[in-house]
């Protein structure tokens, strides 16, 4: 019966060196969610462009083809 009391009773008595660390390990967390949604963002931001210039370059050297030809 004494364990469980023990168990039950160190959640509530934290030192304030056990709620520094806490507090370091939450800041962390953040820390790298933030910069994973970054490079998450900055991911996107390359995709989009990487299409867009396959689009274009798709869409105008056979323009630029039918150009030459027709001439």
């Amino acid at each position: 019966m004494a364990s469980n009391k023990k168990k039950g009773c160190g959640q509530r008595n934290l030192t304030r060196a056990q709620k520094a660390e806490r507090a370091r390990s939450a800041q962390q967390r953040e820390e790298r969610a933030k910069a994973r949604a970054e490079a998450a963002e900055r991911t996107k931001k390359i995709f989009t462009v990487v299409v867009c210039v396959i689009l274009v370059l798709a869409l105008g050297i056979p323009t630029m083809a039918l150009a030459f030809l027709s001439a």
